[in-house]
């Protein structure tokens, strides 16, 4: 029996396609990876289903491709890196299984938006803990198994937060329950005996999520999770900080962050803040500029933002900087609001030139102006005009590190444009990781890059699939698993 009727069998023909344009979509994405066009694409509404479809790959040798979010995908880790392979669609099981409002917890399907989730959060008076201006089609699941980090650092405790428990069926064909869902009990036993699936250590004292988080889908299929959430302030206040350096804006996140003052917490230069802002000129930015925001909630909120405000303006003060409500026409409200919400299609960073290509990694705070100074020297080695990038730097575990971005903006159907932005994205790129930038998510050429300087993790890493998925069915190519 071929492959699409096999898996018709599971899902019903109606959710499997052979649309030749859908195919050749997923051969390729907005980065420099292509690969193989994929035989089919199915799309499963239960995690029933998913088990079959993964013990159906193993016992015929086609491959996986796991995909959640809609839209542009701009990373990689969904082309096919292998001939015979399946994507399968999990955007269609999209239930919100149940928000928690005592506990702060959510459980969702890997289908579930940031704009379904924060309504449904917002009704509990809950937030959810998002990254910058998610696309309207980015799956929850997605981001929180690929570490994105989100915008409120002060709630950020361990690189694996806000996600909690998750089920998986791992591409042995198994089905796999992490941390306080892993049992005594059914869930429905567990919510009635007053348990809430938050503590993502388990079964015993394995931390099974930071194996899976971050695999790229190389290790199973992700049907649910249980995500943290936070109080919805009843007062959200915000405020600019503009500097001619990031290195004047260093030592006041520093404060500002060690005392866990703000909630939204966040850098950029000015080429990234225009363009998320969609603002006409740059140059009426300062050169670089911190946004953040203080709240109050349910008792004496206006009380709390007073005191917040006090005492932040002292720390400013310290530094020789004045936060400010608004600047240059543009208040810190609105600039919020933006970041908060949902981002519009096409992605913010496509709209100056069309297309980008990110290079993001993990560093201190401290050392970010250094990496920074080096991506500026190597463009303009490549003749990259300063105009061309944006920076965006965020504190992440409530300041103990940061994720450091960089965009370079392109437009792809320019093709000399389009060869010097890999040129200078693969140079780049080398160059950061020998300065010590650690590239904790390596998609595409990254992954040797960064593999390429521990084998012993590599090692390690390949008895952790050959027990999880000995068959290799599960996104094969990507990461160390070529």
């Amino acid at each position: 029996m071929g492959t699409v009727e096999s898996l018709s069998r599971i899902v019903g023909k109606k959710q499997v396609s052979t649309d030749r344009e859908v195919l050749e979509a997923f051969r390729s994405d907005a980065s420099f990876v292509t690969g193989h066009r994929p035989e089919c694409v199915v799309r499963p509404r239960t995690a029933e289903e998913v088990l079959k479809i993964v013990r159906t790959a193993n016992k015929s040798g086609f491959a996986l491709v796991p995909c959640s979010s809609g839209g542009a995908h701009t990373r990689g880790d969904t082309v096919p890196g292998a001939e015979r392979s399946v994507v399968v669609d999990l955007a269609g099981m999209d239930r919100i299984v149940r928000v928690d409002r005592r506990n702060k917890v959510a459980m969702i399907e890997p289908g579930v938006t940031f704009g379904a989730l924060r309504e449904a959060a917002a009704r509990e008076g809950l937030r959810v803990a998002a990254p910058l201006t998610p696309r309207p089609s980015k799956s929850v699941v997605a981001s929180l198994l690929e570490r994105e980090p989100t915008v409120l650092p002060k709630y950020h405790w361990d690189m694996s937060d806000p996600l909690c428990c998750m089920e998986v069926v791992f591409g042995a064909g198994e089905l796999f329950r992490t941390g306080a869902a892993a049992g005594p009990g059914s869930l429905e036993e567990q919510w009635a005996a007053g348990q809430a699936q938050k503590s993502p250590m388990g079964p015993s004292q394995t931390d099974w999520a930071k194996i899976i988080q971050g695999a790229q889908g190389t290790l199973g299929i992700v049907t649910w999770v249980s995500v943290k959430l936070e109080l919805l302030p009843a007062v959200e206040h915000g405020f600019w900080v503009g500097a001619d350096s990031l290195e004047a804006l260093v030592g006041f996140a520093y404060g500002l962050l060690r005392q866990k003052l703000p909630d939204v917490c966040l850098l950029m230069n000015r080429t990234g803040m225009a363009a998320l802002l969609n603002a006409p000129d740059a140059a009426a930015f300062p050169a670089w500029l911190l946004l953040y925001s203080i709240s109050g909630y349910r008792h004496f909120p206006q009380e709390r933002v007073a005191y917040l405000e006090h005492d932040i303006g002292q720390i400013a003060a310290a530094a020789g900087l004045r936060p400010r409500r608004s600047l240059n026409g543009v208040s810190a409200q609105q600039a919020l609001a933006r970041v908060g919400g949902a981002g519009g299609e096409p992605d913010w960073k496509t709209r100056p030139a069309g297309g980008y290509q990110d290079i993001f990694f993990l560093a201190t705070l401290d050392r970010a102006p250094a990496f920074v100074s080096l991506l500026e020297e190597t463009a303009a080695r490549h003749g990259w005009p300063a105009a061309d990038w944006g920076a965006y730097i965020q504190p992440v575990q409530q300041g103990r590190a940061c994720h450091v971005e960089f965009t370079l903006r392109y437009d792809p159907q320019d093709a000399e444009k389009a060869r010097r932005t890999e040129a200078l994205f693969r140079d780049a790129s080398r160059a950061l990781l020998e300065a010590g930038a650690f590239f904790s998510r390596p998609y595409g050429t990254w992954a040797e890059m960064a593999y390429g300087k521990c084998p012993d993790t590599v090692s390690a890493l390949k008895k952790v699939k050959g027990i999880l998925d000995p068959r290799g069915v599960m996104n094969p190519g990507k990461l160390c698993f070529a």
